[in-house]
C-alpha cells in the first residue's frame, strides 16, 4: 500500500484505524489499543491492502464484494455503529470526508438511483 496522503486505501485505512481506536479508547477504557482490537485493525489493513478496486474502491458498506470473514465482518460492524456517529464530534473532517466519498461513489446500478 502507498504511503501517498491522497492514496484512497490509505484514506480508507486512517479512516478504519480513527474508528477503532475511538471504539477501543471509548466504549472498551483502553488507553491503547487491546490485543483483539489491533488484531481487528490489523485485519482491515490486510483486507484494504488487497482490495481488488485499488483506487475506485467504494466504501466497504456499498462494496459489492465482502472480502471480511463473517466474525470480522461482525467485529467491524459494532465498532462501526458505535464510533460513526462519534466520529461526527471526535474527527469532524476524517468522518464528512469519508460521508463525501461514500455519497459519491455509489453504484449507479443501485436501486432507487435513477
Amino acid at each position: 500500500m502507498g504511503k501517498n496522503k491522497n492514496d484512497r486505501t490509505s484514506e480508507e485505512f486512517r479512516t478504519v484505524e480513527t474508528m477503532v481506536r475511538l471504539y477501543c479508547r471509548h466504549k472498551e477504557g483502553n488507553e491503547n489499543l487491546c490485543p483483539s482490537c489491533r488484531a481487528l485493525l490489523e485485519y482491515a489493513h490486510r483486507r484494504l491492502a488487497h482490495c481488488p478496486f485499488g483506487q475506485a474502491k467504494p466504501s466497504c458498506r456499498l462494496c459489492p464484494v465482502h472480502c471480511y470473514r463473517p466474525d470480522m465482518q461482525a467485529r467491524i460492524r459494532t465498532v462501526m455503529r458505535y464510533a460513526g456517529p462519534r466520529m461526527l464530534w471526535h474527527h469532524p473532517l476524517v468522518a464528512l470526508r469519508h460521508l463525501w466519498r461514500e455519497l459519491h461513489s455509489r453504484p449507479s446500478g443501485r436501486a432507487g438511483n435513477s
